[in-house]
């Protein structure tokens, strides 16, 4: 009889173990748009800006996902349409809704499916329309429905509506500015998929929303300080808990001026007392810090950073030139910087200290440039064609040193000398922010005396390199002073422009509903 039975119990075993591996692979489709757009720029976000990804090109968005690798053989993926753009002005209706059509026409195609991978930004901005991603979100329900398991990472600087958590399952974002973990972000939102999908959990019962009063920018909240080092050193041990999911804390995107736009806790998971208990304590945490947020670097007007670049003793100095950043949303044109650099004595003489400037755009002017050669002289105004609020196209007259042709967003770049200035002129916008960026150009920064850079906090490779770094308080798109931007529609009262009325806010849990029990 006992032998009966261990022979019963190891072919069940045997059995169990054939059906595990001849149960078919869950069907997951990957989708997603990502963009910050700012809506104080007068630039507009074009389709082609997107560089998107159809089918299986969207794999190479991934490292995680190349074929060999482990996550790719857990289940059958089919990539439908990812594209990214660099920050930038408002995308236009038109290049939003062809994007988007695509996207569903894909997705109808392929379908049906038992997991969805959604890969976003969280501040993009459309001409006409508010919340697009929780728009877009929903519109992909109406196709796929809402038996789909969805996971949705994200930018820290994102913004969470609550029609967004309410189409999604799974939500993860950025636990780092700068964004050195962008890509463990998100496979961490693909394994979590996989795990609720492989173990037959599905969706977690509760998601807790918490929207907190406060938009900053992101270079007063790098996690490279105090105070927002610690509060994001909070989220990975709640996350880790037992009957937690996920938890995240979204900043928001500053540049933009919907009712959306402000920052965000959320928790997903299956223990409801511990998602709202996580929820609050992470909310509390982020508002009883928030007198304590300041710029990462030193911060002044340009005159100001200027005259301590100069008496430094060590070099490269570097200059953030954050009012046009383009990593922001800054249209990236503004020469309000550009033409106080070249008016000064210090720059004018080829023998002056040596500065870099990066970068300006201007298509016209590199076809002159090319018209010109290598060595020899150009002659002709750059920049100021989208957003010229604050100065005029600027003069450049000088001599080309180096055209270099191919990179992905500035197309043709060109270094010209004026004076002691090594100016790069783009075809197209592009922010530069590796040193390979310009070593390709012949440029040295490690050896120049002075470097700007239309950027708000330096990334990695830069931030390296710098011997002294200060950043310029400067206009445009995404200037860095709130409260000249003019809001009119974000959520009031908002810290810190409400800073001095304010009262401490309810930070208590909001259950945003499992997707489609409430539809």
């Amino acid at each position: 009889m006992k032998q009966t039975i261990l022979t019963l119990v190891s072919c069940l075993f045997v059995c169990s173990n054939l059906i595990a591996q001849t149960a078919p692979l869950p069907r997951i489709a990957i989708a997603g748009l990502g963009i910050e757009s700012s809506t104080f720029s007068p630039a507009r976000t074009e389709e082609p800006a997107f560089h998107a990804r159809y089918g299986p090109e969207v794999f190479n968005a991934y490292p995680f996902m190349m074929p060999m690798a482990p996550l790719r053989k857990q289940a059958v993926w089919l990539p439908a349409i990812v594209g990214k753009s660099l920050p930038g002005g408002a995308v236009t209706r038109e290049a939003y809704e062809s994007l988007v059509k695509k996207t569903l026409d894909s997705l109808k195609k392929y379908g049906p499916y038992d997991g969805m991978y959604f890969d976003i930004h969280g501040a993009m901005s459309v001409v006409g329309l508010d919340d697009p991603e929780g728009d877009f979100l929903q519109r992909i329900r109406d196709v796929i429905g809402y038996k789909t398991l969805i996971s949705t990472s994200m930018d820290l600087h994102g913004n969470v509506s609550q029609r967004l958590a309410r189409n999604t399952d799974l939500m993860t974002c950025y636990r780092m500015a700068p964004h050195e973990d962008a890509m463990q972000t998100k496979e961490r939102a693909v394994t979590n998929l996989l795990e609720r999908l492989k173990s037959g959990k599905g969706k977690p019962a509760y998601k807790a929303w918490i929207p907190v009063p406060i938009l900053l920018p992101g270079e007063k909240t790098s996690t490279r300080v105090e105070p927002g080092k610690s509060l994001y050193a909070q989220v990975a041990p709640i996350a880790n808990q037992p009957g937690i999911v996920d938890a995240a804390i979204w900043i928001g995107y500053a540049w933009a001026d919907e009712p959306r736009n402000h920052a965000v806790v959320m928790v997903t998971g299956d223990d409801k007392a511990k998602v709202s208990q996580s929820a609050e304590t992470l909310a509390k945490a982020f508002w009883d810090v928030r007198n304590q947020f300041a710029f990462v670097a030193p911060t002044s007007t340009l005159e100001d950073c200027l005259a301590n670049a100069m008496k430094s003793p060590t070099h490269p100095y570097f200059i953030s030139d954050m009012g046009d950043n383009p990593t922001a949303g800054g249209a990236g044109d503004v020469t309000w910087t550009i033409t106080q650099l070249l008016a000064r004595p210090e720059f004018k003489k080829a023998d002056s200290p040596a500065l870099i400037y990066a970068s300006i755009p201007d298509s016209l002017f590199i076809k002159k440039a090319i018209a010109a050669g290598v060595g020899g002289t150009v002659d002709g105004t750059a920049g100021a064609v989208v957003d010229h609020r604050f100065a005029p196209p600027v003069r450049l007259t000088g001599t080309v040193e180096s055209i270099v042709h191919g990179d992905r967003d500035a197309e043709v770049e060109a270094v010209v000398k004026v004076g002691s200035a090594h100016v790069i002129v783009t075809k197209k916008r592009k922010p530069y922010h590796r040193e390979a960026d310009f070593t390709r150009l012949g440029l040295k920064p490690r050896e120049a005396g002075l470097v700007v850079v239309k950027i708000g906090y330096l990334e990695p490779e830069l931030y390296a390199m710098q011997k002294g770094w200060m950043m310029a308080l400067t206009p445009g798109g995404v200037d860095q002073d709130l409260s000249r931007l003019g809001y009119k529609r974000i959520q009031r009262p908002m810290f810190p422009l409400d800073a001095a009325t304010m009262k401490t806010p309810d930070l208590s849990t909001r259950w945003i509903p499992v997707s489609g029990d409430a539809k």
